[in-house]
């Protein structure tokens, strides 16, 4: 899939600061999420190609958005289900960063913390549990000077 295929919304929407995107916008995307897919199908899915993608850019409200229904759909207890989750923590503390909420992004960060492996160097999906370490120190880093 190339950028030209991504949908890429006109602005992140940070609440209380921009307009909220219309209802169902992102049901497309989420859609590709279904019941019954293993942790490889959806790691291929738009669902998740997209909240990695969103996530990376910025826009953090909307990598939650997609990434919700690849959790919901994954086996209670997985690592992957875990994995989707700490992604999902991740981005919601970076949008606790843009709306000024420090003490918030930090108690994401340490349920984030939880849910991760303790091993850097976890790959589940195609994601590493490395590059969500590295978002979450960043993260607890402007916090902490924001308090």
């Amino acid at each position: 899939m190339t950028q030209a295929e991504w949908f890429i919304p006109a602005q992140a929407y940070v609440p209380g600061r921009t307009a909220r995107p219309p209802e169902g916008l992102f049901d497309p995307i989420r859609a590709s999420a279904q019941p019954g897919m293993t942790p490889a199908d959806l790691a291929h899915s738009d669902a998740f190609r997209h909240g990695l993608f969103y996530l990376e850019r910025g826009f953090y409200w909307e990598a939650h958005e997609v990434l919700e229904p690849v959790w919901m759909v994954l086996p209670e207890g997985s690592a992957e289900r875990r994995f989707v989750q700490a992604l999902i923590q991740t981005a919601n503390g970076q949008l606790k960063l843009r709306m000024d909420r420090p003490k918030a992004a930090l108690r994401l960060c340490a349920i984030v913390r939880e849910l991760l492996p303790e091993a850097r160097d976890v790959q589940i999906m195609t994601f590493g549990a490395d590059r969500v370490h590295a978002m979450i120190d960043s993260i607890e880093a402007i916090a902490k000077c924001e308090l």
